[in-house]
């Protein structure tokens, strides 16, 4: 990508099978840096993703939200002129290949956000459980009415200007993450959209929709942060 810096911040815990998957399916030339951020795996999440060629960093404190915070501290001090951050899962139930569509918004549009929709795009049956689509749509459904926003998934596959996500000022550490960012991007004004995105079954047991009760905090976190910033 020419003059244009891009890093990728990718939360990991206990992805051992899939985030070199995740790493060598980005690719090449089109981002500067791919920042994997640990957050207390006790597998070998660690040395994969160094081996793939990622910077690794640790965050102890337990949360998606957390995780992501820890790598936006690091490109801050490191790297303060990139230009676009992108976010993507460790569990390969992205497609690291539509990176380029992602940004593209940015890039050609001068967009601030660009949302990757599952729910626009063709996602593999049973690769979002029946809450997780529910919980999108209820919330899609609230950010319009709220905030007049129209989005029609929480996607974790985003991209975004680094000026732009350093000034939404971002709080969340666990399960409202990736809503206040919707949120906060509608309240400032930001121009964003979305573009279709694949979504497959992901590798391994998911931290949150995989059990009752990750699935009941992230609901209540995700109409709790929807509703604290009306």
């Amino acid at each position: 990508m020419q003059d244009i810096s891009c890093r990728v911040i990718i939360p990991a815990l206990n992805e051992e099978q899939s985030i070199a998957k995740v790493i060598n399916d980005i690719p090449n030339g089109m981002v500067s840096e791919v920042v994997v951020v640990d957050n207390g795996s006790t597998d070998n999440t660690v040395a994969v993703a160094k081996a793939a060629g990622a910077t690794v960093l640790q965050e102890p404190l337990r949360g998606y939200g957390a995780a992501c915070l820890r790598g936006i501290d690091y490109v801050k001090a490191t790297s303060p002129a990139t230009d676009i951050i992108v976010f993507l899962d460790a569990d390969y139930s992205d497609h690291p290949e539509e990176l380029p569509a992602v940004i593209a918004p940015i890039i050609r549009d001068n967009m601030d956000m660009v949302i990757g929709s599952r729910a626009l795009g063709n996602s593999e049956k049973g690769s979002l459980t029946p809450v997780q689509a529910f919980g999108n749509w209820l919330s899609a459904k609230l950010l319009r009415l709220l905030y007049k926003a129209r989005f029609t998934d929480l996607g974790p596959f985003r991209a975004i200007k680094f000026a732009q996500l350093l000034a939404l000022d971002m709080q969340d550490k666990n399960y409202g993450w990736t809503v206040e960012m919707q949120v906060k991007a509608a309240k400032n004004n930001l121009a964003f959209t979305e573009v279709p995105v694949k979504y497959r079954h992901r590798i391994g047991r998911s931290k949150v929709s995989g059990t009752v009760k990750g699935s009941i905090l992230a609901g209540y976190k995700i109409l709790y942060t929807i509703f604290k910033y009306t």
